[in-house]
Protein backbone atom coordinates (compact mmCIF):
# COMPACT_ATOMS: atom_id res chain seq x y z
CA UNK A 1 0.00 0.00 0.00
CA UNK A 2 2.94 1.98 0.64
CA UNK A 3 4.80 1.44 -2.81
CA UNK A 4 4.02 2.88 -6.35
CA UNK A 5 0.78 3.08 -8.22
CA UNK A 6 -0.72 1.89 -4.21
CA UNK A 7 0.98 4.36 -3.05
CA UNK A 8 -0.27 7.32 -5.24
CA UNK A 9 -3.91 6.30 -5.63
CA UNK A 10 -3.98 5.64 -1.65
CA UNK A 11 -3.05 9.60 -1.55
CA UNK A 12 -5.26 10.40 -3.78
CA UNK A 13 -8.02 8.93 -1.86
CA UNK A 14 -7.02 10.99 1.30
CA UNK A 15 -7.21 14.34 -0.91
CA UNK A 16 -10.36 13.69 -2.43
CA UNK A 17 -11.66 12.95 1.31
CA UNK A 18 -9.99 16.11 2.24
CA UNK A 19 -8.20 14.25 5.38
CA UNK A 20 -6.15 16.25 7.51
CA UNK A 21 -3.59 13.86 6.54
CA UNK A 22 -1.89 13.65 3.01
CA UNK A 23 -0.19 10.59 3.48
CA UNK A 24 0.30 7.78 6.43
CA UNK A 25 3.90 7.88 7.61
CA UNK A 26 6.17 5.56 5.91
CA UNK A 27 9.14 4.06 8.15
CA UNK A 28 11.93 6.04 7.13
CA UNK A 29 9.80 9.11 7.23
CA UNK A 30 9.17 8.52 10.87
CA UNK A 31 12.54 8.46 12.56
CA UNK A 32 12.44 12.24 14.35
CA UNK A 33 8.69 11.52 15.27
CA UNK A 34 7.38 9.13 17.81
CA UNK A 35 5.44 6.21 17.48
CA UNK A 36 2.50 7.65 19.36
CA UNK A 37 2.23 10.06 16.32
CA UNK A 38 2.35 7.16 13.64
CA UNK A 39 -0.54 5.10 15.63
CA UNK A 40 -2.72 8.58 15.79
CA UNK A 41 -2.19 9.22 12.10
CA UNK A 42 -3.38 5.54 11.19
CA UNK A 43 -6.26 5.94 13.67
CA UNK A 44 -7.40 8.88 12.19
CA UNK A 45 -6.97 7.76 8.25
CA UNK A 46 -8.53 4.39 9.59
CA UNK A 47 -11.93 4.85 7.82
CA UNK A 48 -10.08 5.70 4.44
CA UNK A 49 -7.59 2.80 4.79
CA UNK A 50 -10.28 0.81 4.58
CA UNK A 51 -12.07 2.11 2.13
CA UNK A 52 -9.18 1.80 -0.05
CA UNK A 53 -8.41 -1.57 1.00
CA UNK A 54 -11.75 -2.66 -0.07
CA UNK A 55 -11.12 -0.92 -3.52
CA UNK A 56 -8.60 -3.43 -4.03
CA UNK A 57 -10.45 -6.10 -2.80
CA UNK A 58 -8.78 -6.46 0.73
CA UNK A 59 -10.37 -7.10 3.72
CA UNK A 60 -9.35 -7.40 7.44
CA UNK A 61 -12.17 -7.96 9.77
CA UNK A 62 -10.58 -7.25 12.76
CA UNK A 63 -10.65 -3.24 11.50
CA UNK A 64 -14.31 -3.09 12.75
CA UNK A 65 -13.84 -5.41 15.41
CA UNK A 66 -14.59 -3.23 18.53
CA UNK A 67 -11.97 -4.96 20.45
CA UNK A 68 -9.37 -4.36 18.07
CA UNK A 69 -10.10 -0.90 18.00
CA UNK A 70 -10.35 -0.33 21.35
CA UNK A 71 -6.74 -1.45 22.10
CA UNK A 72 -5.59 0.37 18.50
CA UNK A 73 -6.92 3.72 20.19
CA UNK A 74 -5.82 2.55 24.04
CA UNK A 75 -2.25 2.53 22.16
CA UNK A 76 -2.49 5.82 20.53
CA UNK A 77 -3.54 7.63 23.83
CA UNK A 78 -1.06 5.73 25.94
CA UNK A 79 1.86 5.90 24.03
CA UNK A 80 1.45 9.57 23.27
CA UNK A 81 1.64 10.03 27.43
CA UNK A 82 5.31 7.72 26.85
CA UNK A 83 6.74 9.65 24.19
CA UNK A 84 6.50 12.89 26.58
CA UNK A 85 7.85 11.25 29.09
CA UNK A 86 10.92 10.16 26.85
CA UNK A 87 11.61 13.36 25.36
CA UNK A 88 11.60 14.41 28.93
CA UNK A 89 14.17 11.05 29.35
CA UNK A 90 16.53 11.86 26.25
CA UNK A 91 16.72 15.36 26.79
CA UNK A 92 19.94 16.70 26.95
CA UNK A 93 21.88 18.05 30.12
CA UNK A 94 19.73 16.72 32.26
CA UNK A 95 20.84 15.74 36.21
CA UNK A 96 19.82 12.20 37.46
CA UNK A 97 17.91 13.67 39.85
CA UNK A 98 15.66 14.98 37.04
CA UNK A 99 15.38 11.79 35.29
CA UNK A 100 14.46 9.68 38.42
CA UNK A 101 11.93 12.91 39.49
CA UNK A 102 10.21 12.38 35.94
CA UNK A 103 9.88 8.56 36.53
CA UNK A 104 8.86 9.34 39.81
CA UNK A 105 6.08 11.76 38.13
CA UNK A 106 4.75 9.00 35.70
CA UNK A 107 4.14 6.30 38.06
CA UNK A 108 2.10 8.77 40.09
CA UNK A 109 0.10 10.01 36.46
CA UNK A 110 -0.24 6.16 35.60
CA UNK A 111 -2.32 5.54 38.81
CA UNK A 112 -4.39 8.32 37.71
CA UNK A 113 -4.49 6.99 34.80
CA UNK A 114 -5.88 3.61 35.80
CA UNK A 115 -8.49 5.19 37.56
CA UNK A 116 -9.78 7.36 34.79
CA UNK A 117 -10.07 4.15 32.42
CA UNK A 118 -11.87 2.18 35.66
CA UNK A 119 -14.54 4.52 35.62
CA UNK A 120 -14.70 5.08 32.01
CA UNK A 121 -14.45 9.04 32.05
CA UNK A 122 -10.89 8.63 29.94
CA UNK A 123 -10.12 12.39 30.93
CA UNK A 124 -6.71 11.08 30.09
CA UNK A 125 -7.85 9.32 26.44
CA UNK A 126 -8.84 10.98 24.07
CA UNK A 127 -8.76 8.85 21.54
CA UNK A 128 -10.39 5.75 23.52
CA UNK A 129 -13.24 8.67 24.56
CA UNK A 130 -13.92 9.57 21.16
CA UNK A 131 -14.23 6.16 19.91
CA UNK A 132 -16.72 5.30 23.07
CA UNK A 133 -19.11 8.20 22.14
CA UNK A 134 -18.82 7.00 18.78
CA UNK A 135 -21.38 4.20 20.52
CA UNK A 136 -19.10 1.60 20.67
CA UNK A 137 -18.15 -0.17 24.09
CA UNK A 138 -15.15 -0.22 25.64
CA UNK A 139 -13.79 -3.02 28.26
CA UNK A 140 -12.69 -0.79 30.87
CA UNK A 141 -11.76 -3.55 33.37
CA UNK A 142 -9.13 -4.96 30.33
CA UNK A 143 -7.31 -1.69 29.34
CA UNK A 144 -7.84 -1.18 33.96
CA UNK A 145 -5.69 -4.33 34.38
CA UNK A 146 -3.11 -3.25 31.12
CA UNK A 147 -2.18 -0.05 32.84
CA UNK A 148 -1.60 -1.89 36.29
CA UNK A 149 0.75 -4.46 34.77
CA UNK A 150 2.85 -1.76 33.03
CA UNK A 151 2.72 0.24 36.16
CA UNK A 152 4.06 -2.49 38.11
CA UNK A 153 6.86 -3.73 34.98
CA UNK A 154 7.70 0.33 35.20
CA UNK A 155 8.09 0.16 39.14
CA UNK A 156 10.60 -3.22 38.97
CA UNK A 157 12.38 -1.56 36.31
CA UNK A 158 13.29 1.66 38.32
CA UNK A 159 13.24 0.03 41.80
CA UNK A 160 16.82 0.46 42.64
CA UNK A 161 16.94 4.03 40.88
CA UNK A 162 13.95 5.10 43.40
CA UNK A 163 16.17 4.13 46.33
CA UNK A 164 18.79 6.66 45.73
CA UNK A 165 16.86 9.80 45.78
CA UNK A 166 19.03 11.22 48.37
CA UNK A 167 22.59 10.47 46.45
CA UNK A 168 21.35 11.85 43.55
CA UNK A 169 20.24 14.66 45.20
CA UNK A 170 23.38 15.70 46.23
CA UNK A 171 25.24 17.35 43.85
CA UNK A 172 22.43 19.46 43.29
CA UNK A 173 22.14 20.56 47.23
CA UNK A 174 24.81 18.98 49.19
CA UNK A 175 24.23 21.44 52.40
CA UNK A 176 20.95 20.27 52.74
CA UNK A 177 21.43 16.59 52.48
CA UNK A 178 22.09 13.76 55.00
CA UNK A 179 25.06 12.52 54.48
CA UNK A 180 24.13 9.58 55.81
CA UNK A 181 21.60 8.99 53.69
CA UNK A 182 24.14 8.61 50.75
CA UNK A 183 25.27 5.15 49.31
CA UNK A 184 28.75 5.75 49.53
CA UNK A 185 29.57 1.70 48.16
CA UNK A 186 30.02 3.10 44.42
CA UNK A 187 31.58 6.29 45.40
CA UNK A 188 35.60 4.77 44.93
CA UNK A 189 36.99 8.49 45.36
CA UNK A 190 35.13 9.38 47.99
CA UNK A 191 35.87 9.58 51.54
CA UNK A 192 32.63 9.29 54.07
CA UNK A 193 34.64 10.36 57.26
CA UNK A 194 36.45 12.86 54.91
CA UNK A 195 33.33 13.99 53.01
CA UNK A 196 31.32 14.77 56.04
CA UNK A 197 34.82 16.99 58.01
CA UNK A 198 34.73 18.59 54.10
CA UNK A 199 30.97 19.63 54.72
CA UNK A 200 31.53 20.72 57.98
CA UNK A 201 34.33 23.23 57.16
CA UNK A 202 32.34 24.68 54.15
CA UNK A 203 28.87 25.07 55.97
CA UNK A 204 29.56 28.47 57.43
CA UNK A 205 31.82 29.85 54.45
CA UNK A 206 29.30 32.11 52.78
CA UNK A 207 31.95 32.85 49.28
CA UNK A 208 31.22 28.97 48.80
CA UNK A 209 27.56 28.06 50.44
CA UNK A 210 26.43 30.95 48.04
CA UNK A 211 27.22 29.34 44.95
CA UNK A 212 24.98 26.27 45.46
CA UNK A 213 21.83 28.85 46.40
CA UNK A 214 23.12 30.86 43.20
CA UNK A 215 22.75 27.08 41.34
CA UNK A 216 18.96 26.26 42.81
CA UNK A 217 17.94 29.48 41.70
CA UNK A 218 19.54 29.01 38.16
CA UNK A 219 17.77 25.38 37.45
CA UNK A 220 14.52 26.50 38.76
CA UNK A 221 14.88 29.38 36.36
CA UNK A 222 15.48 26.36 33.61
CA UNK A 223 13.01 24.09 34.77
CA UNK A 224 10.45 26.96 34.66
CA UNK A 225 11.54 27.37 30.81
CA UNK A 226 11.58 24.26 29.95
CA UNK A 227 8.15 23.33 31.26
CA UNK A 228 6.64 26.23 29.67
CA UNK A 229 8.23 25.07 26.32
CA UNK A 230 7.32 21.71 26.50
CA UNK A 231 3.86 22.81 27.16
CA UNK A 232 3.55 24.08 23.99
CA UNK A 233 5.64 21.56 22.18
CA UNK A 234 8.96 23.72 21.26
CA UNK A 235 11.66 21.10 21.78
CA UNK A 236 13.72 21.99 19.64
CA UNK A 237 13.78 25.27 21.63
CA UNK A 238 14.62 23.41 24.87
CA UNK A 239 17.76 21.75 23.24
CA UNK A 240 19.12 25.93 23.08
CA UNK A 241 18.33 26.23 26.83
CA UNK A 242 21.55 25.89 29.39
CA UNK A 243 22.36 22.14 30.47
CA UNK A 244 21.65 21.43 33.95
CA UNK A 245 24.43 19.04 34.19
CA UNK A 246 27.22 21.52 32.43
CA UNK A 247 25.91 24.25 35.68
CA UNK A 248 26.12 21.86 38.38
CA UNK A 249 29.56 20.91 37.11
CA UNK A 250 30.86 24.87 37.22
CA UNK A 251 29.27 25.17 40.23
CA UNK A 252 31.51 22.48 42.12
CA UNK A 253 34.46 22.93 39.91
CA UNK A 254 34.76 26.43 41.37
CA UNK A 255 35.20 24.63 44.99
CA UNK A 256 39.18 25.35 46.24
CA UNK A 257 40.84 21.63 45.45
CA UNK A 258 40.57 21.12 49.59
CA UNK A 259 37.37 20.15 49.39
CA UNK A 260 38.20 17.13 47.21
CA UNK A 261 35.95 14.65 48.65
CA UNK A 262 32.86 16.99 47.38
CA UNK A 263 34.03 17.86 44.39
CA UNK A 264 34.51 14.33 43.38
CA UNK A 265 31.03 13.39 44.47
CA UNK A 266 29.37 14.84 41.22
CA UNK A 267 30.90 12.91 38.51
CA UNK A 268 30.40 9.91 40.90
CA UNK A 269 26.79 10.31 40.68
CA UNK A 270 26.72 10.23 36.92
CA UNK A 271 28.45 6.91 37.26
CA UNK A 272 26.11 5.32 39.87
CA UNK A 273 23.25 6.44 38.25
CA UNK A 274 24.67 5.02 34.86
CA UNK A 275 25.17 1.59 36.50
CA UNK A 276 21.70 1.93 37.86
CA UNK A 277 19.76 2.82 34.56
CA UNK A 278 21.72 0.27 31.65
Amino acid sequence: MAKGLNHRQFCSLLQEAESEYSDLLLHNKVRWLSRGEVLKRFAACLDHIKTFLESKNLVYPEMAHPEWLGKLHFMVDMTSHLNTLNKKLQGKGNTALQLLEDVLAFERKMTLFAGDVQKGTFSHFPSLKAMQEANNNVDCDYFHRAIVVMQSAFGDRFSEFRKEKSTLSFPLAPLSVDVSLLNMDPFTDVSRPDLELELADIVDKEMWTSKFVTLTAELENVARQKARLAQIHKWSDIENLPKPDKMVFETWNELPSTYENMKNTPLECIHFWLDIHL
